[in-house]
C-alpha cells in the first residue's frame, strides 16, 4: 500500500503534518492582527461618516453575498493550486479554513433565525 509522500511516514510524517499546522496558524494569528489594525484605522478614520441606515434584509444580504466571495476566492486558489499557478499551500488552506468558518457561522446564524422564526410561531395571541 502506498501512501502519500510525507504524510502516514510514522513519526516524521505526523511531525511534519504538525508543524504545518503549526506554521498555518502562525500566519493566521499574524492576518488577525492586522485586520484588527486595519478596522481599528478605518473605524478611527470614518468617525465624522455617517453610513445609512440599511434594514435587516440588505444586512443579511451583505452577509451572505461576503460569505459568497469569500467561498468562490477560495475555490479560485484551490483550483490555481491545482494548476500549479499557485505554490504557497499555507495560503490555500488559510482561504479554505477561512471558507469553511464563514459557511459554519452563517449556518448557526441561519439555525438561530429558523429557532426565532418558530418560537414566534408558536406563541398565542
Amino acid at each position: 500500500m502506498s501512501g502519500i509522500s510525507g504524510i502516514g511516514g510514522g513519526a516524521g510524517g505526523i511531525q511534519q503534518i504538525m508543524a504545518m499546522r503549526q506554521q498555518i496558524i502562525q500566519r493566521n494569528d499574524l492576518l488577525k492582527q492586522l485586520h484588527s489594525t486595519q478596522g481599528t484605522d478605518a473605524a478611527a478614520g470614518a468617525t465624522n461618516v455617517q453610513a445609512p441606515a440599511q434594514g435587516f434584509a440588505d444586512t443579511l444580504k451583505n452577509a451572505l453575498d461576503g460569505v459568497n466571495a469569500v467561498q468562490d476566492k477560495a475555490d479560485g486558489l484551490t483550483e490555481a493550486y491545482q494548476k500549479g499557478e499557485v505554490t504557497d499551500v499555507a495560503k490555500v488552506m488559510l482561504a479554505r479554513q477561512e471558507a469553511g468558518v464563514a459557511f459554519e457561522a452563517t449556518l448557526q446564524v441561519r439555525n438561530k433565525l429558523l429557532s426565532a422564526y418558530q418560537d414566534i410561531m408558536r406563541m398565542g395571541v
